[in-house]
């Protein structure tokens, strides 16, 4: 397989990844404001840091207020990392890859970009922003789909579910670090429900809350959402079943060694910690050491590869 056509095939998948998980993110914090007492209420920065745009944000906006974070994530042309931007750069690795791909995921990428553009004026309003991102989820999920029944299980699928997984563990990251660290203060065995409040919305934000309830079988709780998220060998999003399903798609390739190396590495860091023990300070040092360790993958990846 070409290199370019491996590389566009890895990042359409990481894109299209991206943007349903922005979907997610501005649906759960809507919720999450409209569940919680003002005076406790985390407001919308914390989820310009979990995207890692502050500094893009600042520069165009004085005040992360609602309306200003939702358009920046969800439509604005200056954010490449917004949900418009994210279907729009998988549009066009989709566009140069049409051979590879079954013809319905490219008709389906193209529309849900149009669609997007066309309504996405409709997220700055509460009472219609959760059908719209509720139909971005949908129209991703039904890419997931019919790139797993339709298309070839070969190379090229395996580039696609390795950008997919790496870019899911990477918002898992994220999204523990910066939701743990700005919403919830060091936590007792008593939560208020308050504090159950915003621990629930961790867990929806990575679609999360029932498979928690399900396996765990406990009340939510700190140390269980971050034992569930972080070291779960069953659940699609928790971090340690992303890596795992990366390094089965990178057994399947040529070259392997040195992405190998670096996945492994981050396995078994992972495997060894011990997260319900860690202090907030501690967590944000450990979950800093992951982020850079899928740096590490991905670039090992690029050099393998494209």
């Amino acid at each position: 397989m070409l290199s370019r056509v491996a590389n566009n095939l890895y990042w359409m998948a990481r894109y299209i990844e991206r943007a349903e998980n922005t979907a997610r993110l501005v649906n759960v914090n809507t919720h999450l404001l409209l569940d919680l007492p003002r005076h406790i209420r985390p407001g919308w920065e914390p989820i310009i840091d979990i995207t890692g745009s502050r500094p893009l944000f600042f520069a165009q906006h004085q005040e992360a207020d609602e309306r200003s974070v939702v358009r920046f994530l969800v439509a604005s042309p200056n954010n490449p990392g917004s949900l418009l931007s994210a279907l729009y750069a998988a549009r066009e690795n989709a566009r140069t890859t049409r051979d590879f791909i079954p013809r319905e995921v490219w008709e389906q990428v193209n529309q849900l970009y149009l669609a997007a553009k066309e309504q996405s004026g409709f997220a700055l309003v509460q009472r219609s922003r959760y059908d719209f991102l509720n139909s971005i989820i949908r129209g991703v999920q039904t890419i997931t789909g019919i790139l797993s029944g339709a298309m070839m299980h070969d190379e090229g699928y395996d580039f696609l579910r390795l950008g997919r997984n790496l870019e899911r563990a990477d918002m898992t990251t994220r999204i523990i670090d910066v939701r743990s660290m700005t919403l919830l203060p060091e936590l007792h065995e008593d939560l208020t429900p308050f504090e159950n409040i915003q621990w629930m919305s961790v867990l929806k934000s990575l679609t999360a809350y029932q498979m928690y309830r399900r396996t765990m079988q406990v009340r939510v709780r700190r140390p269980d959402v971050l034992r569930f998220l972080l070291q779960e060998r069953c659940f699609p999003r928790s971090f340690y079943h992303a890596v795992s399903e990366a390094e089965s798609c990178l057994r399947q390739l040529p070259r392997p060694a040195a992405p190998l190396a670096a996945l492994h590495e981050l396995q078994d860091r992972v495997r060894a910690a011990k997260p319900d023990l860690l202090r907030q300070d501690e967590l944000h040092r450990f979950i800093d050491e992951l982020q850079l360790g899928l740096i590490d993958v991905n670039d090992a990846v690029a050099r393998a590869y494209f």
